[in-house]
């Protein structure tokens, strides 16, 4: 059997993860592949994983408040389309076998449980993989935020911050040729350079609490299990 690094993980989706070439609406071929992924890695290996995806694949509620919509109800749409992908994501990963749960926290019992960390765990402790959707279930925090929130609450080994690049960069890679990556990062790097890898208030969580980040590129085959087992891959953040 292999031997992983990290034994409870949270694995953070955007919303755009999920796409096409288009970037936008949810990518049945894209989930498919996703989902196999996370299959390869749960299958037979004693690993526990959570998740928590984005809604920006459909909604984006910071930029319908930059045109007017009040911050508040762009913020709850967006939290709802998070719910969409989720169990767009639960419906890929059942197909393959793979038991899931969806949390929300935002109530809406008919399609999904409400949050309870300790029943969050219990799933996780029989090998269920726990989707969290809705963010934080509060307007103004993002879903790196709540992704870093779930991951302290569920006691997960670390983030693994699944993008289309593959690490953190000084500038963008697909603006700048001579864009340098960093393999390793502190968490007052980011801050200080305001590397775009998650909002000041999710990596400012992290730093508190000691939880290390792997930024890695989502695309490549296997990288889920790469960087599980300790390889070098990405960006490392801690």
């Amino acid at each position: 059997m292999p031997q992983f690094k990290y034994k409870r993980v949270l694995l953070k989706l955007s919303g755009e993860a999920l796409t096409n070439s288009l970037g936008y609406g949810i990518d049945p071929d894209v989930l498919a592949s996703i989902s196999k992924q996370i299959k390869e890695i749960v299958l037979n290996n004693d690993i526990q994983v959570a998740i928590v995806v984005g809604g920006g694949n459909i909604f984006r509620g910071i930029a319908a408040s930059a045109r007017g919509m009040d911050r508040s109800i762009a913020d709850y749409i967006g939290m709802l389309a998070t719910v969409m992908n989720a169990l767009a994501l639960q419906d890929s990963l059942e197909s393959k076998e793979v038991h899931t749960r969806v949390q929300s926290a935002i109530t809406m019992q008919e399609v999904a449980e409400s949050y309870i960390r300790r029943r969050a765990i219990r799933h996780l402790e029989k090998n269920r993989i726990v989707i969290f959707a809705a963010g934080t279930g509060n307007p103004y925090f993002s879903t790196d935020t709540a992704g870093v929130l779930r991951s302290l609450e569920i006691g997960a080994d670390v983030i693994l911050k699944a993008t289309k690049v593959d690490g953190v960069y000084d500038s963008d890679p697909k603006e700048n040729p001579n864009a340098k990556k960093f393999s390793r990062l502190k968490y007052i790097d980011v801050l200080n350079l305001g590397l775009k890898v998650m909002d000041a208030t999710a990596i400012s969580l992290c730093m508190d609490h000691n939880l290390p980040i792997v930024v890695f590129n989502l695309a490549g085959e296997g990288n889920i299990k790469k960087v599980l087992l300790g390889e070098e891959i990405g960006t490392v953040i801690m």
